[in-house]
């Protein structure tokens, strides 16, 4: 959820307010075609107190997307109750995905600022730079002797 408070009377298309009968006729599917969808976890509404159901507008979009699923591509219901699920499975991917690109995106930016005010930190004295030469002598070392 974003933080804010919503209001509790704000609609929205996950707001189940359709009772069966609005939601077959809006959707183009007779009622007893919505309680089988339901019994199979096709499209789950919400319940009242009393277990009558109550769906939302999203929930008439996905009779509607069944329906035509089942008419139009000739998927039969377990088929599509997969569709339904991997495309929940997707969506959901997808919302964790962007929750870790804005968490890697925070972290970067606050390693940057880490970054910068190290390198304000750095002294700013100059430094006497001399190269060094290399040679390819070489050097044996002998021990003196002792002389008796």
């Amino acid at each position: 959820m974003d933080g804010r408070r919503r209001n509790p009377y704000e609609l929205t298309e996950e707001t189940p307010v359709y009772v069966i009968s609005v939601a077959a006729q809006l959707s183009g599917l007779h009622p007893q075609t919505l309680r089988q969808y339901d019994r199979l976890g096709l499209v789950s509404p919400d319940r009242t107190a009393g277990r009558g159901r109550r769906y939302s507008a999203r929930d008439i979009e996905l009779l509607r997307t069944v329906q035509q699923l089942s008419q139009d591509e000739g998927i039969n219901l377990a088929g599509i109750k997969r569709i339904i699920e991997l495309e929940n499975q997707v969506a959901a991917l997808q919302s964790r995905v962007a929750e870790l690109e804005s968490a890697l995106d925070g972290a970067a930016a606050a390693m940057q600022q880490r970054e910068a005010a190290v390198h304000a930190s750095y002294r700013r004295d100059l430094v006497p730079y001399q190269e060094v030469q290399q040679t390819s002598a070489l050097v044996v070392w002998r021990p003196k002797r002792q002389q008796d």
